[in-house]
């Protein structure tokens, strides 16, 4: 059992570490509020990871036929919200932000942002699944919950303990980085961000457009 807990607890590092939308969200809201909102947006991510590694742990077959399922509308829905996401991130002015801000406070629209690009990516909770796959924690071994919360806890500890430290190093960062180069990477992210969103969408319109497969 503790070796499994050992192993929840890279899962939540490993799940946490590829460069993605979240991340580059987590980066853009570390650099223009600072430290605290920048880790507020990660514990969205840890949220969306552990509920995911729930979902591994209990109900894998009936996650993977819904996802397979509705793969095509989660991609179109999931890639114009992620665009808007995006779009708003590009337009935002970080200077107003570090001047009535400037404590580094945050808000519940932070966490938000990351739960819902979290949840709107398909490819996340293949990510979980996989990673449970890989290191050999699967629901036939995790059947009981009691011994499957130890797992899900320690995901949730490896997510937390992994967007504490990619927040801080950041944050002593920031304080070197000016302000127009925030704007810089303000857009820069932003756009990203889109982009991804747009590939999501265009993924999805072409599945239904030219495979034929029905948007349901």
């Amino acid at each position: 059992m503790v070796l499994d807990i050992l192993k929840g607890f890279i899962i939540g590092i490993c799940a946490s570490a590829p460069i993605g939308p979240i991340a580059i969200l987590v980066i853009q809201k570390t650099l223009s509020k600072g430290h605290r909102a920048g880790f507020i947006t990660g514990l969205g991510a840890s949220c969306v990871d552990t509920t995911f590694s729930l979902i591994a742990l209990s109900a894998l077959a009936i996650a993977q036929n819904f996802i397979d399922d509705h793969k095509e509308l989660i991609l179109v829905c999931g890639g114009v919200l992620v665009a808007v996401i995006g779009w708003f991130m590009l337009m935002s002015d970080p200077f107003r932000k570090l001047k009535s801000e400037n404590s580094g406070s945050f808000s519940a629209r932070d966490f938000m942002q990351s739960l819902a690009m979290g949840f709107s990516n398909p490819g996340a909770i293949l990510a979980i699944f996989a990673l449970f796959a890989f290191f050999g924690i699967g629901p036939d071994d995790e059947s009981d919950s009691w011994r499957a919360l130890p797992v899900i806890i320690a995901v949730f500890a490896g997510t937390v303990v992994y967007w504490f430290c990619i927040t801080a190093v950041l944050e002593h960062f920031r304080k070197r980085i000016r302000m127009r180069t925030i704007l810089w990477i303000n857009r820069t992210t932003g756009l990203i961000v889109i982009l991804i969103g747009l590939a999501l969408l265009g993924e999805g319109l072409y599945r239904v457009i030219f495979l034929g497969i029905p948007l349901n």
